[in-house]
């Protein structure tokens, strides 16, 4: 049974949505489909493993370094460290 990732959600009005995301080791958000654009700002160095309708990658991430992606994004996000894992994610809203 794989563990699951713990969001906090910490803003939610008419522009934003921002929640902050906690994995444990191996721990994912499951399959699912982003219905927005979105920011990601991780907080620690670290990889998290993508699986994408593509296939599976892991990707290399920098404290305070974001990344965007358009709404329609499909995955599941692991974290493949061996520690503690998190980022913010901010979701833009229309």
């Amino acid at each position: 049974m794989t563990l699951a990732a713990k969001p906090t959600l910490q803003i939610d009005n008419d522009r934003v949505r921002v929640t902050e995301w906690r994995f444990a080791p191996g721990a994912a958000t499951g399959w699912h489909r982003h219905e927005m654009d979105y920011v990601v700002v991780p907080m620690l160095d670290g990889k998290l493993r993508l699986v994408e309708p593509e296939g599976t990658r892991e990707v290399d991430l920098k404290a305070g370094v974001p990344y965007t992606r358009k709404a329609g994004v499909e995955h599941d996000v692991i974290n493949a460290n061996t520690y503690e894992y998190a980022f913010i994610e901010v979701e833009l809203k229309e």
